[in-house]
């Protein structure tokens, strides 16, 4: 299973979103998702978020929470355990990323972008501010099969 980190930046209401269009035979291409990545050897969930973030953004951030951890299960990738971060605090000017598109989105906009199925899920639970959380989606392909949520399956 990889390990690896998403945070949402949060800026009054907007949210830094990347819109993935720059790599190579990216299984996000064309969706909007949240920066992060994955683990480097002996790194932990935090140390990989900032690094991640300064890398794809140009930003420190400076005040951050994990709010959930999120398990994708699917037919054709490896699984993964992904720590679910939102920061609203940080230092630096945003910069260009090599995977894609940066842009602040409102969030009363996000809903209508390309994302994956499940993402609205933990978009969700993080503008409900509910407490932390585990999530399992399951996928077939692209298409959400399943969704527990702290050991209810929701979908």
């Amino acid at each position: 299973m990889l390990h690896t980190t998403l945070c949402y930046i949060l800026r009054g209401d907007q949210v830094l979103m990347l819109h993935r269009t720059k790599k190579e035979n990216d299984i996000n291409k064309d969706k909007w998702i949240g920066i992060g990545g994955k683990f480097q050897e002996g790194e932990s969930p935090d140390a990989c978020l900032l690094r991640e973030a300064k890398e794809e953004t140009g930003l420190t951030l400076t005040r951050w929470q994990c709010r959930g951890i999120v398990t994708f299960l699917s037919d054709q990738a490896q699984g993964e355990y992904m720590y679910l971060f939102t920061a609203d605090d940080y230092e630096g000017e945003l910069k260009e990323c090599d995977e894609g598109e940066l842009r602040w989105i409102s969030r009363d906009f996000l809903d209508e972008l390309p994302k994956w199925e499940g993402d609205q899920i933990f978009l969700e639970l993080l503008w409900e501010n509910a407490p932390f959380f585990l999530l399992t989606l399951r996928y077939t392909g692209d298409k959400l099969q399943e969704a527990i949520l702290n050991g209810e399956r929701i979908r």
